[in-house]
């Protein structure tokens, strides 16, 4: 147990240039976060579900982070200032995975079936961003602040936008910063627009020059009878 602390406490230094000290760490709700979710999710695999739902609970009202005793988190899970996360029952979180304020992992079923997403290992996801259904966002992807996304994302790749699109890859070394260009990428429709416009001036442009250059119709005179 203290050993999985220790690891909590080192990710946060790593992943959170704010982080100063040891004492100012444990006032972080992500870190108690986790670590209730812990005991939560213990008691929720004993069957003591109801008293694991209490604790989860009061998880939520002590940090403002709302995570389902059912939920299968890995380690070195770090929630950056935390407030407003949402995380389903049926979600399965991997390990290094980032996450920031205002997230959902959200489920689009009433069915009691997997109905929450599946984060792999290593994904960062952005402030505000909504992951909707059993669907898997895949090791080392980006999720862009307040993307919503409804499909698979493949490993590696950066999605933005509602609904989120993917936008390219974003292969990222561990000494990388977090917080990289891939979450400020274009909007792919807003780039498509910004392309279409730029080719109609062009086009106006060349059809400006060739009414320019075009010659003058000459006129032939109509006959009158002063002239037979």
């Amino acid at each position: 147990m203290f050993a999985r602390l220790r690891e909590d406490v080192a990710t946060i230094f790593e992943k959170d240039p704010a982080a100063r000290n040891l004492l100012e760490v444990f006032t972080y709700a992500g870190l108690w976060a986790v670590l209730y979710h812990r005991l939560a999710h213990r008691l929720w695999l004993l069957k003591w579900k109801t008293l694991a739902r209490w604790v989860s609970q009061w998880s939520r009202f002590m940090t403002g982070i709302e995570i389902h005793p059912g939920a299968t988190i890995g380690r070195r899970f770090f929630i950056d200032h935390g407030m407003g996360v949402v995380i389903g029952e049926t979600a399965v979180i991997g390990d290094d995975v980032l996450m920031y304020h205002n997230v959902t992992l959200g489920g689009t079923s009433l069915e009691k079936t997997k109905r929450h997403p599946t984060i792999e290992d290593g994904v960062l996801i952005g402030m505000g961003a909504k992951i909707l259904g059993n669907i898997t966002v895949g090791a080392r992807a980006r999720i862009g602040a307040n993307a919503v996304v409804i499909r698979d994302v493949p490993p590696d790749s950066t999605a933005v936008g509602i609904p989120a699109r993917i936008v390219g890859q974003s292969i990222m070394s561990p000494s990388s910063s977090v917080m990289d260009a891939s979450l400020n990428a274009p909007d792919p429709n807003a780039e498509a627009l910004r392309l279409l416009r730029e080719d109609m001036q062009l086009l106006g442009q060349r059809l400006s020059t060739l009414e320019n250059k075009k010659e003058p119709e000459t006129k032939i005179p109509f006959p009158t009878s002063n002239s037979q």
